[in-house]
């Protein structure tokens, strides 16, 4: 599925971040939705979605899990426009652009991922 298939379905409200905050590992992202979404760092640095991390003809994933470190940070974080963020890696990574929706879609994704591995260890 390509980055605008998993992002088509969002409304403006859900794609408009309103605030970010730090959290362990991660930040907070709050929505105009009224939505918090926890994204960790480790996992935003595998979703870059740069020619360099993804084949621009094929859309297959370049960049492998084991080419990022577990305690990877972002040094900083920038808006780009109004429809964009750009994350700063400690390995030096920073030509990421996560358009909103696809923070959105990433942020969804891991949350339903954490309910359902608290689900299937019955928590």
């Amino acid at each position: 599925m390509s980055d605008a298939e998993k992002t088509k379905a969002f409304t403006k409200a859900q794609t408009t971040p309103i605030g970010m905050n730090p959290a362990e590992g991660g930040i907070v992202i709050q929505w105009q939705d009224g939505t918090d979404l926890v994204y960790d760092f480790r996992g935003l640095r595998l979703a870059c979605p740069c020619a360099m991390c993804i084949d621009e003809n094929t859309g297959e994933k370049i960049l492998q899990p084991t080419m990022v470190p577990m305690d990877i940070e972002a040094r900083s974080i920038e808006s780009v426009g109004a429809y964009a963020m750009r994350f700063y890696w400690s390995d030096g990574h920073s030509t990421g652009i996560y358009p909103f929706p696809l923070l959105r879609y990433i942020g969804e994704a891991r949350r339903e991922a954490l309910q359902a591995r608290a689900k299937a260890q019955g928590l």
